[in-house]
């Protein structure tokens, strides 16, 4: 049989601080993420927008053939 092993209260675990110490945990918090180098942030950056610009091509070819069947669907 399990044990349930106590948790504190949600609102014993969340304390209330001034905007101050806000800064400062946010200022502690981003010092332990690991940014991308700047290499890595070209690289990325340029592959979302060949990726935008491939699903606009496939989007603009998908919408035209599907207008070009619905015209000779509705002209018929």
């Amino acid at each position: 049989m399990a044990t349930k092993t106590e948790t504190p209260d949600a609102k014993e675990t969340k304390r209330r601080v001034g905007p101050a110490q806000f800064v400062r945990e946010v200022r502690q918090e981003a010092s332990k993420v690991t940014w991308p180098t700047r290499r890595e942030w070209v690289t990325t950056t340029v592959m979302v927008f060949i990726m935008v610009a491939l699903a606009t091509v496939f989007f603009f070819l998908v919408d035209s053939l599907l207008a070009y069947v619905v015209k000779l669907v509705l002209a018929s």
